[in-house]
């Protein structure tokens, strides 16, 4: 998903350079994301060399058959070009074994496509520069990934809309700076992510039309390389490959459009990792009101400690999302160029892009995995809601307080000091403000007790969900429309 990096030219006097390293294939079978630990096949294949080469190729079958049927190049050369490029599958080997000489990527995977095109070989990447091959193809890829990632975030949704509606009615306390503060539901909790979600989703609607861009302009972008009919041609081009057309492009496409998508993948993966630190919190054993699945005689949860249950899966989204963060850095230094082209983005590309869009695909796939089997506990619930005692009605009381006459700032310094008492001494919020006479006489102590004995407040944390997830599904059948993404339910 990247563009080429040229070594410098050589001057005279100038020693040889040492070969390149071989492509990817062979050189970085270390990485993480490109052995298959993280990331599925479907995204690694999509983001490997030899895709993007066949794409190179598709991007060359359909610029010849466009200057054939326009007359640039005869027409048995265009018609024997776009069969060859229907058909060819890349070689690598004689891919890497060109390159090692040329030192230039693209030029490699051409002259080992124009080989099977003789007698026609000349024709083949008529007019054309590198990027305009190289940033089509990547419109290409960007497009799939994009289609796919907006797949992965759907079945998150979906998975987010089963559970709240399976658990989401249960109560449990809420909190604030890690504290006690005011009950809330479940699905109200899972709510206000979903919600972050699709805006994620939308986001990614919207910036599909900008990031995909494909270009057939030349070696500046003003078409002149492409002769008298080089509009024409440039507009057909990307016509039949369905990628949209850029106003104006000097050399290589605007890197602003991939910096966006960059930093769209930062944003979504950051909005993951909201979520699996509040399940991470859950899961604490002072907790325990939330917890990831274990497969109890199989999985380790500690090599140490045979009792452990980690939240390992939600962990690790968080772990590559820190990483996903850092690679809006580059991205936005590559929006920089020197006029019309430089290759300062080439190399960091080659990590920035893929990288962002696999790690983004398996923090999708854990996290939907985690939400689908995600063991919920009510009965923790209930006896976190009621450690709190009764501090939870705090405002609850001073608002009644203010209703009946009492003075705003004295109710609310009631309150603090009767609350500091409670938790001093371990009692009930309510047996502490039902011995102050200041609150009797504005709230009997019947009233008082009553609040103790009702259902905890949730406000309106049921409809405020309900409204979140239609919004939710509304989202992604638009999506589904526009063809981003399944629908989820």
């Amino acid at each position: 998903m990247t563009s080429p990096e040229t070594g410098p030219e050589a001057g005279p006097g100038s020693p040889p350079a040492a070969p390149p390293p071989a492509p990817a294939q062979s050189s970085t079978q270390s990485s993480p994301w490109v052995n298959g630990r993280y990331g599925s096949e479907r995204m690694r294949h999509l983001l490997g060399d030899l895709n993007r080469y066949q794409l190179f190729v598709r991007v060359e079958g359909a610029l010849a058959a466009v200057q054939g049927r326009l007359g640039v190049i005869p027409a048995e050369a265009a018609e024997a070009i776009g069969e060859r490029a229907r058909e060819h599958v890349c070689d690598l080997d004689r891919i890497a074994a060109i390159e090692a000489v040329s030192r230039h990527e693209l030029y490699a995977v051409v002259q080992e496509f124009a080989e099977s095109c003789a007698p026609y070989t000349r024709y083949v990447h008529h007019g054309a520069t590198s990027s305009d091959v190289i940033d089509t193809a990547l419109a290409l890829q960007l497009d799939d990934a994009i289609g796919l990632l907006g797949e992965r975030l759907g079945a998150l949704m979906g998975a987010l809309q089963k559970q709240i509606e399976k658990e989401g009615r249960q109560v449990m306390i809420g909190r604030t700076h890690g504290q006690h503060a005011q009950p809330v539901t479940l699905g109200f909790k899972l709510a206000v992510i979903l919600d972050q979600l699709t805006r994620c989703l939308e986001r990614l609607e919207q910036l599909r039309g900008r990031a995909v861009m494909g270009k057939m302009a030349g070696a500046v972008g003003s078409l002149g390389g492409l002769g008298p009919q080089g509009a024409r041609v440039q507009s057909e081009v990307l016509a039949r490959l369905d990628l949209p057309e850029p106003q104006i492009c000097a050399q290589a496409v605007a890197r602003d459009r991939m910096a966006e998508f960059v930093c769209w993948t930062a944003l979504t993966a950051a909005c993951l990792e909201n979520l699996a630190t509040e399940i991470r919190n859950l899961q604490r054993t002072e907790i325990g009101e939330l917890a990831e699945s274990f497969a109890e005689g199989d999985q380790i949860g500690s090599s140490a400690m045979p009792h452990k249950r980690n939240p390992v899966r939600s962990e690790r989204i968080c772990s590559l999302a820190r990483l996903v963060r850092s690679l809006v850095g580059p991205a936005l230094e590559n929006v920089v160029t020197w006029h019309e082209r430089d290759l300062a983005n080439s190399a960091n590309e080659r990590f920035t892009l893929p990288e962002a869009c696999v790690l983004l695909d398996e923090m999708l796939i854990t996290a939907t995995a985690v939400m689908e089997d995600l063991r919920v506990y009510p009965q923790r619930m209930r006896e976190n809601l009621d450690r709190s005692r009764h501090s939870h009605l705090s405002e609850a009381v001073m608002l009644a307080m203010i209703d009946r006459g009492t003075d705003r700032l004295d109710a609310y310094r009631i309150l603090q000091r009767a609350s500091a008492v409670a938790a001093r001494d371990e009692r009930d919020l309510v047996e502490v403000l039902a011995d102050d006479e200041r609150v009797t006489a504005a709230l009997p102590r019947h009233e008082l007790m009553a609040l103790a004995e009702a259902a905890a407040d949730i406000g309106f944390c049921e409809e405020l969900t309900e409204e979140t997830v239609r919004r939710s599904e509304e989202a992604l059948e638009e999506a589904s429309q526009g063809g981003l993404t399944c629908l989820a339910r």
